[in-house]
């Protein structure tokens, strides 16, 4: 059985700038979308594409959950999330084949 991953994401467009928050199962296809700025939406529309954070799920319905968590959240805990993993403000979506997922 094909093991899947599903990944609850933070977007910036510069450091303590405009944040999106999102849900995805192909982060590498989704942050694309976002640096093209295909569909266009909110993140687009504010300039919101560098990859900030990022966690994964096995579980689709674990990774929505933590979506709305976060959405959920004060802007003060959204910037230590992102403070926590990127203390440097680097778009990580340029590290992404380094991350091991468990």
């Amino acid at each position: 059985m094909k093991e899947h991953h599903y990944y609850v994401y933070i977007l910036f467009n510069k450091r303590n700038g405009t944040l999106y928050t999102g849900v995805t199962r192909d982060i590498f296809r989704r942050t694309e979308e976002h640096k093209s700025k295909k569909p266009f939406g909110f993140a687009e529309k504010h300039g919101a594409d560098k990859l900030g954070y990022i966690e994964s799920y096995q579980y689709v319905n674990d990774a929505i959950f933590r979506e709305k968590q976060i959405k959920a959240g004060s802007r003060k805990n959204k910037l230590k999330l992102i403070e926590s993993m990127n203390p440097e403000w680097k778009d990580l979506w340029y590290e992404l084949g380094n991350f091991v997922w468990s």
